[in-house]
């Protein structure tokens, strides 16, 4: 995030100008004597005697006859001594060498400080003669004020140690001057892996939470750990995530004293241990098993080199700068107390941090931090972090055009974003926004409506048909559907993932649960990371490790399955398409295959399929295109000339069912599909049109039954697979006795008011077979339409994570004081 929005350019540019060095050892500030600091010191000192000195420093191999004379010769007589001056001459004449002698470089007599001005001809002298001292001394000087000496380094170092000068490269991960060198500035590494030697922290470690160390033989450890547990202060029968650092740091890296058999064995020397016996196929499939992607054990996941942190602004490294959240870093700098020429120096970097930062906190991303990974963020956050990057950019005259940027987002989080797009049109833009939130539809200075339906039933700009009017002007009423009730329910207990705070929720079962809350509130981190998994790992004993909890409980008897039905792609290959997803093109391969030509030529169902050889055409293998690879430049995809896109053979393209082709078939809509099936004589043509009504149900009547997964967007993919289910359920899925949890992310995306209507009653008809739904969910006509309501807040990162609501959308509406509640109430 930092380097996408140009944040941690901006931050590079305030160490390097401002940042303190502190040494490691004893945590003083490093700092390099400047001939400034010498001449500073001298007109406040009030001296009115000056000696100059250059520590020349004697080496016992060095001839010091030899050394004295070749300074003679460059002019310089006398050496400072045990509090007086000595001339060469006469240290040569004695042969006693003085201990601690210094170079005398020049000597001055003042009438008073303040003749050391800017443009006097004393002070020109004074910058000469330091100067000489420095470079006469490696570095080192001293002055002698009124019998008082000072000593000065010109060289970056302490307590033994020489440091780097901060610049932009040495704080730049990017760079080799920077980065960390274990891990070349990656912040992980492949090596023994936290989460996968403590795949279940919610357990102790007497209750077995180190995976390594269960069993017969490896059991000894464990056992060990917690004999000697309470010597070192580790408590064994806590759950691992309510360890101290320091007790994990125990636990880790262990505590061998020699010679005393209590000494800790830590989890690092153990795998040390095994990696040395790696020859015996146990040991290595161990520490294979073991491994995975992990923190950086050299820079603990900050990806810089120690160098570079130890420079500190404002008492804190970049690291931990890039640590904080948007709010926190914004608060932070506003706080922070700088000298008046360092304000002077980082006034305008910090200016553009600080707006950058207010961009973030309005687009709604207050709770990211700054290191957050660019790849780790979903579409919505990705795209309004670009719109931030834009506008720090303060670009003029350009038009952007945004599809659908309040995905993700909260309504209150959405009033944020109108005002950062209003920003962005008054700095002279125009912006084009592609959305079906009914704010950002009522903000805008034009509306261009399409319409007045989807797929052939679309395509033109309405206004006296505009569904979209009818429903902002409430001519058309929004669906309320019929409200459940609910016995049965499953429980999260102790909830401590990400940013939530310990909490117990009941999620009811045979309703409809909507999990609501500000963006970075929480939900996710519930739904996705601990409720999926853990009833995945409790129902199939297989699953992701879930998020950390304490337990499940409720009636896990009454669901024999859960399905997270998320927007990732629904296939593997660029041929899945909707119809091979819902297992309906199986009966039209097989429709074909049944017609007089076909079975005269002998084709049989595979030849219609353009996942195997037979009927596809070879030169594309059933794409339609061709992809030639372009190396440095993006590749180009052409249509197929061998078959001109059609996918198939022309003997295959021949065969027809009621004129109709099977390429003619695939570029059919599927409103038309169904029209076209429905009307055929034979009972398979029916049975596709039934199978294909499912997708019409939620709303993806306009899409092509051979289109590409690769073109479909989130929202289209996750309502394809709500269709397959709708599609098992009307195959009998209501006999079969299985009672599915579905879980569903945001399943709104992209859809009108018009469509919600539809998504609304495929979740009845899900609900009817006994299934049971939870949601997360931001869109108002979703949540009033709830049984019943999870709310978390109150607000978003640290500051939520926390049940601030549970119940009926009414009650909620009546009593609720969250974020929620206050723009439920404006629906209603």
């Amino acid at each position: 995030v930092g380097t996408a929005t140009e944040i941690y350019d901006f931050l590079r540019l305030v160490f390097s100008r401002i940042g303190r060095t502190y040494s490691p050892v004893s945590g003083g500030e490093v700092r390099a004597d400047s001939v400034q600091d010498v001449l500073s010191y001298m007109k406040g000192s009030g001296a009115t005697i000056i000696y100059i000195l250059s520590d020349i420093r004697w080496d016992w191999r060095d001839d010091k006859v030899e050394l004295m004379l070749s300074l003679k010769e460059q002019g310089y007589s006398r050496f400072f001594a045990e509090g007086k001056v000595q001339t060469i001459d006469e240290i040569l004449q004695k042969g006693n060498y003085p201990k601690g002698a210094m170079l005398l470089i020049d000597r001055l007599r003042l009438d008073k400080p303040e003749d050391i001005s800017e443009d006097s001809d004393l002070r020109t002298r004074l910058l000469q003669s330091v100067g000489d001292a420095f470079d006469k001394g490696n570095g080192d000087m001293s002055v002698v004020c009124n019998g008082e000496q000072k000593a000065f380094c010109r060289r970056f170092e302490l307590d033994g140690m020489t440091f780097r000068k901060p610049d932009e490269y040495l704080l730049s991960f990017n760079s080799p001057l920077g980065a960390c060198q274990i891990c070349g500035g990656l912040g992980k590494i492949i090596g023994i892996s936290e989460d996968l030697v403590v795949p279940d922290k919610s357990k102790s470690i007497y209750d077995g939470a180190i995976a390594c160390w269960r069993g017969d033989k490896m059991g000894w450890f464990k056992d060990h750990l917690v004999r000697v547990s309470e010597r070192y202060g580790i408590r064994p029968f806590e759950p691992y995530c309510n360890l101290s650092e320091k007790e994990k740091d125990i636990i880790w890296n262990g505590r061998r004293v020699e010679g005393d058999d209590d000494s800790i064995i830590g989890i690092n020397e153990f795998f040390e241990w095994v990696h040395t016996q790696r020859y015996k196929i146990q040991f290595k499939f161990m520490e294979s098993r073991f491994s995975g992607r992990t923190v950086c054990t050299a820079c603990h996941g900050s990806r810089l080199r120690p160098e570079a942190l130890y420079v500190k602004v404002g008492g804190k490294n970049i690291h931990e700068w890039m640590s904080m959240t948007t709010d926190e870093l914004l608060s932070f700098i506003n706080a922070l107390v700088l000298e008046p020429n360092e304000q002077k120096i980082a006034s305008e970097p910090l200016r553009e941090i600080k707006n950058r930062l207010e961009y973030i906190r309005d687009v709604g991303l207050g709770y990211l931090t700054m290191n957050r990974a660019f790849n780790t963020l979903s579409g919505g956050e990705s795209q309004r972090i670009n719109l931030v990057t834009a506008l720090g950019s303060s670009l003029v005259g350009s038009m952007y055009i945004l599809d659908e940027p309040s995905i993700g987002l909260h309504p209150k989080d959405t009033e944020r974003l109108i005002k950062v797009l209003r920003k962005l049109r008054d700095l002279g833009n125009t912006v084009v926004v592609v959305e079906h939130d009914e704010n950002i539809i009522r903000s805008a200075d034009l509306l261009i409506d399409m319409g007045p339906l989807a797929g052939v039933n679309g395509g033109e700009i309405v206004s006296k048909n505009s569904l979209t009017l009818q429903y902002l002007s409430g001519e058309k009423k929004r669906f309320l559907r019929e409200k459940r009730n609910w016995n049965y329910f499953i429980s999260v207990e102790g909830a401590r993932q990400n940013n939530l705070k310990d909490i117990d929720v009941k999620f009811p079962l045979r309703v409809l649960t909507v999990v609501t809350g500000v963006s970075g509130s929480g939900k996710s981190s519930l739904v996705g990371d601990i409720l999926f998994p853990a009833l995945s790992r409790r129902l199939k004993e297989s699953g992701d490790i879930p998020g950390t909890h304490k337990r499940l409980g409720g009636n896990l008897d009454r669901i024999s399955r859960v399905e997270y039905v998320d927007q990732n792609p629904i296939g593997k290959s660029t041929r899945s398409n909707a119809v091979t997803y819902l297992k309906v093109y199986d009966e039209i391969r097989k429709l074909f295959s049944d017609q007089q030509y076909a079975k005269i030529n002998g084709y049989g169902p595979s030849y219609f399929s353009f996942n195997q050889d037979g009927g596809r055409c070879s030169e594309c293998q059933g794409e339609g295109v061709v992809t030639i690879e372009m190396q440095f430049m993006a590749d180009v995809t052409m249509v197929c000339e061998e078959c001109g896109g059609k996918r198939f053979k022309p003997d295959i393209l021949e065969v027809r069912y009621r004129g109709k082709n099977i390429d003619d078939i695939l570029n059919m809509s599927v409103e038309e599909a169904i029209e076209f099936f429905s009307a055929g004589k034979e009972d398979a043509a029916k049975s596709i049109a039934a199978k294909l009504q499912p997708l019409m149900d939620v709303g993806l009547n306009y899409i092509k039954l051979g289109q590409s997964s690769s073109t479909l967007s989130g929202g289209e993919s996750q309502r394809i697979k709500l269709a397959y289910f709708l599609s098992l359920n009307r195959d009998g899925g209501k006999r079969s006795g299985e009672r599915i949890l579905f879980l569903f992310d945001e399943p709104t995306t992209g859809l009108h008011f018009y469509d919600v209507e539809k998504l609304l009653k495929s979740f009845d008809a899900l609900l009817d077979a006994g299934h049971s739904i939870v949601v997360v969910e931001h869109n108002l006509d979703v949540i009033r339409n709830a049984d019943w309501i999870i709310d978390l807040g109150p607000d978003a990162g640290e500051k939520g994570g926390e049940l601030v609501f549970e119940g009926t959308p009414e009650d909620m509406a009546l009593k609720g004081k969250t974020f929620t509640a206050e723009y439920l109430r404006k629906i209603d």
